[in-house]
Parts: structure tokens; C-alpha cells; sequence
């Protein structure tokens, strides 16, 4: 079957350009789907949450569970739609869910030097750049108990569409950033010596089934882009795309009730503040499968 994705392949790229770009929906609201209880949907609402993830690899969730703080609740959302297999890391709790907080953080103090679990801004990029192939993430799952008193607003956007952005901008940055060494994420070190090997790999790729899947952060620091011409022109490339809000970059912020459920889009995160009142604490649950029926 012929690849929208090989970059040889001009007719197949075109036809799928158009289909992709005619579908993509331009404002949040296009793929926010309301449900009434995200742990056992409705034949209807779990279509739609699949059909949306088909078209453009995320959809917005509005449920009734409010302020419940059940983690069950991103757990058997995720299982319905095919998401299953949980991606356990030294920072999750046993469950191998994250509670995203700046309060968990205060309670176990290895998380407050990463930012997920600060009230800084997060810049762009995709979840689990950092893991071995065999642990790639295709899936990513956020459900809000609690939103912050101020900010922690995201953007979004397809990777799917940043891939067109770019490839229609040079397809010769698409070819520098497959390289299976285009960008390396350093060894990270404890007091026992390399607690995680550096992990080399290309920031798009084609997994066996087609699809396309995107790793990537904007981030300056402890990171190791290709040194050679065409990867930091893709780079600049890439990033001056990521810099302004395209006509597909979805913006807003979630609210306790709501979630994310996606295909591992790009995402970011404004800063936030809390109060005593109001500390923001959303579930994150990371997955080696696409959403799928």
C-alpha cells in the first residue's frame, strides 16, 4: 500500500494532504465530545472519541465526574478506547499513573526537579521522547480533577499537520529529522552512576502499521541535535512553524471533568498559580498503543 509518508511518493503525499487538511478541525470546540460517565461510555460517546482520534489524533472529553479524584477513572476511559498498556516509570505512582501536581511533588521530593510537576511553563513537544524504542508512547491520556486558580492553558497541535507544515516547507527537513540519530536525548545520572542511557532517535517515524508518530521537545537544554547542516535547518524549520499558532493550533484549558485523550500530539503548557483553594492536579497515563477500537 502506497505511504502518504515516503517522501518519494509525491501523488500518494498530495492525496492524503487534502483529505488530511479538509477534515482537521480549526477550533477546540470541534473536538470536545460531552459524556456523562467516562468510566463506562456510551456506544455513541466512545465512536465519536475514536472517530475524532482517526481524523485528528486527540479528542477533548467534558464529563460529569467533576472534583473526583478516582483513578480509575483515566484507567477504564483508556481501556475502552484500546488503551492498555501503561508505560510504568520511576516517577509514576505504583499505578503507573502520574499525578501531574505541584503538591505531589512537595510529597515526594524527586518530581520537583522536573517541570511537568512545577507550575512553570512547558514548552512544546511530545511525551516520552526520552524512552527506548521498545517503549515508544503512542497514547497519552490527561483527566483534570483540578484546574489551577490561574493559567495552565494548552495548545495542541496534530503532529500529522506539523508534519505537512514541514514537509511542504522543505522536504528535506523531513528526511534530516527520520535519521535515527537526528535528535539525543543525554544519559541522565544519580548518585548511583547512568540511572537512564542516552537514547538517539529520529523524531518522525512510520511505525509497522503506518501510522505516523512524532518525538520531539522544544526544549534548549540537556538535548543533542545532529550536528550537520540539514538537521539544524530542519530544527529552525520546525521550530519558527511551533513559534505562532497555525490555523490548526487548538487552545484552552481543562477544566475538573475534562480530559485529553490522544495519539501523542504535540502539547504545551502555559504557566499556572495556585491557591490554597485551588491546586491544580490532573492524572496522566501514558500508552504504548494508539487510540483504537
Amino acid at each position: 500500500m502506497k505511504s502518504p509518508f515516503d517522501l518519494d511518493d509525491g501523488a500518494a503525499y498530495a492525496a492524503w494532504r487534502e483529505r488530511k487538511l479538509a477534515a482537521a478541525p480549526r477550533r477546540l470546540a470541534d473536538i470536545v465530545v460531552e459524556i456523562n460517565d467516562p468510566r463506562a461510555l456510551t456506544p455513541a460517546e466512545r465512536a465519536r472519541l475514536l472517530e475524532l482520534n482517526a481524523v485528528a489524533n486527540m479528542a477533548v472529553y467534558a464529563g460529569k465526574s467533576g472534583r473526583d479524584p478516582d483513578k480509575e477513572i483515566p484507567r477504564r476511559l483508556g481501556a475502552q478506547l484500546g488503551l492498555l498498556r501503561l508505560d510504568n516509570h520511576w516517577l509514576t505512582d505504583d499505578d503507573a499513573i502520574s499525578p501531574i501536581s505541584v503538591r505531589g511533588a512537595e510529597e515526594r521530593g524527586e518530581r520537583k526537579d522536573f517541570i511537568p510537576y512545577t507550575d512553570k511553563p512547558i514548552k512544546w513537544h511530545t511525551d516520552g521522547y526520552y524512552n527506548q524504542p521498545a517503549c515508544t508512547i503512542r497514547g497519552l491520556l490527561l483527566h483534570c480533577v483540578e484546574s489551577a486558580a490561574a493559567g495552565g492553558e494548552n495548545q495542541l497541535l496534530d503532529h500529522e499537520i506539523a508534519y505537512i507544515l514541514l514537509r511542504d516547507d522543505n522536504p528535506d527537513h523531513i528526511r534530516a529529522l527520520s535519521a535515527p540519530d537526528a535528535m539525543t536525548i543525554p544519559a541522565r545520572h544519580d548518585a548511583n552512576g547512568i540511572a537512564r542511557a542516552a537514547q538517539p532517535g529520529p523524531v518522525f517515524a512510520v511505525d509497522a502499521q503506518g501510522f505516523l508518530h512524532m518525538r520531539y521537545t522544544a526544549r534548549a537544554i540537556n538535548i543533542a541535535w545532529r550536528d550537520d547542516a540539514p538537521t539544524q535547518a530542519a530544527v529552525a524549520a520546525l521550530t519558527r512553524i511551533l513559534a505562532a499558532p497555525t490555523p490548526w493550533t487548538l487552545a484552552g484549558r481543562l477544566e475538573p471533568g475534562m480530559g485529553l485523550v490522544c495519539n501523542n500530539v504535540l502539547h504545551d503548557r502555559s504557566g499556572f498559580t495556585e491557591s490554597p483553594s485551588q491546586r491544580r492536579l490532573l492524572y496522566r497515563a501514558r500508552y504504548y498503543e494508539r487510540v483504537s477500537a
